[in-house]
């Protein structure tokens, strides 16, 4: 491998990178085109932490033989059998001694003082290089902090000095990409997780000037949790936030699985739309979350009161209406979410359930665009004049609907 090979895969990497291609198919790809300009390279992996409310970082792998996962997350390693394992990573010993390099010859009598590295010399593999590439202060988001990198050879002198110096000039240049779509990722992560993964998918694909909106139809949700300020007065302050994980979590996967999309979290309060062309089938798709929270309602309070820790309910509002979907706010504080008289009047009718004491209440609307069949497993509660709202309308309920503390 001569240096006019060094250009050409620093130029595909580069090319690769603006395209948009995969972290693993950067790998992949560049593993693959060394070899094959003559750098005996066998093995490959490169790991990068990242911004995520789950996993720790993504790693990516290459084998010249075996037919392997190229990509998997990994969650923490601060603690536990991962954190051992991170300690014992050349990896590890690269960040801790603030070293750049560590090479162990394996076939030549270099110890094996590293985990992974008994499985790699059993595999064949003479020997090993590791690196790390620090980012400065200002390019470091969260512990997405540094590139790590790995290579090893099954060639019989192993690496040549010549390999290590390709690999050297190499490496940035593929550390530079992955970083790259890396912070792509999370940038789609950071909105999906805070704007919802509709909203999200919108303002990603441009849609963050001030006052750009559309008007949709739309299935609305508001949803709190009973008796949330009592609660919060009698137990420990440190219950509070694990209580509001519990119950948000049952809301908010309930209202995904069922094709919903969350918009916002007030306090312990939730606002979600289902959006569809077809009203009948968007109310249904909020009636099957509203069915699906009931049954993971159950599960979670069991489990809490297994455990001597409080439970509660949550009350619905479910409404459809015409609002406007799109960005409100200043210059330089915008909120992606829904406006309008419905989303007045959905808060309002799930403000009522207290009063009627039940978990859940239907607007008339609602009632009448959903499917008959279904409407025959409606109640009607009675006609009220919502607070802030106009007309007054008779609210509708299923037949089980109670609230239970």
């Amino acid at each position: 491998m001569d240096y006019s090979d060094v250009s050409t895969i620093a130029a595909w990497i580069t090319e690769q990178g603006l395209k948009g291609a995969s972290e693993a198919e950067l790998m992949t790809g560049f593993c693959a085109a060394c070899r094959n300009a003559g750098l005996p390279l066998d093995r490959g992996l490169a790991l990068m932490d990242t911004l995520h409310p789950v996993h720790e970082g993504r790693a990516f792998r290459w084998d010249s033989e075996e037919e392997i996962e190229t990509e998997f997350e990994y969650g923490s390693t601060s603690s536990g059998e991962a954190a051992a394992n991170w300690q014992r990573s050349a990896f590890y010993y690269l960040w801790a001694n603030n070293e750049r390099e560590i090479r162990r010859r394996l076939g030549f009598g270099d110890p094996i003082d590293f985990s992974l590295l008994d499985t790699i010399a059993e595999a064949g593999h003479t020997d090993f290089v590791a690196m790390v590439h620090r980012f400065s202060e200002a390019g470091t988001i969260g512990e997405m902090d540094c590139f790590f990198s790995h290579f090893a050879t099954k060639h019989p002198e192993g690496f040549s000095d010549h390999d290590l110096a390709i690999l050297r000039k190499l490496v940035p240049v593929l550390g530079l990409a992955i970083k790259c779509i890396g912070l792509g990722r999370i940038a789609r992560t950071i909105a999906e997780v805070y704007l919802g993964e509709d909203a999200a998918r919108q303002v990603m694909e441009g849609k963050i000037s001030r006052g750009k909106s559309e008007r949709i139809s739309a299935a609305l949700w508001f949803s709190d949790l009973l008796n949330y300020t009592k609660i919060s007065d009698s137990v420990p302050p440190e219950e509070i936030i694990p209580l509001l994980n519990d119950y948000s979590e049952a809301v908010i996967t309930a209202i995904h699985e069922s094709g919903g999309n969350v918009l916002k979290l007030i306090g312990d309060g939730v606002l979600a739309i289902f959006k569809g062309e077809v009203p009948a089938e968007t109310c249904r798709a909020a009636l099957h979350a509203e069915a699906l929270l009931r049954e993971k309602l159950a599960k979670l309070n069991a489990e809490r009161n297994a455990d001597d820790r409080p439970t509660t309910d949550v009350y619905i509002g479910l409404h459809i209406g015409d609002v406007f979907y799109g960005n409100i706010g200043s210059q330089d504080r915008l909120d992606f979410t829904v406006i309008g008289p419905a989303v007045n009047e959905v808060s309002r009718i799930a403000s009522m359930c207290r009063s009627v004491d039940l978990n859940l209440l239907i607007s008339s609307d609602f009632a009448t665009a959903i499917p008959e069949a279904q409407r025959a497993a409606l109640a009607c509660v009675g006609r009220y004049a919502l607070r802030g709202v106009q007309r007054a309308q008779e609210l509708y309920t299923l037949d089980n609907a109670r609230l239970n503390a």
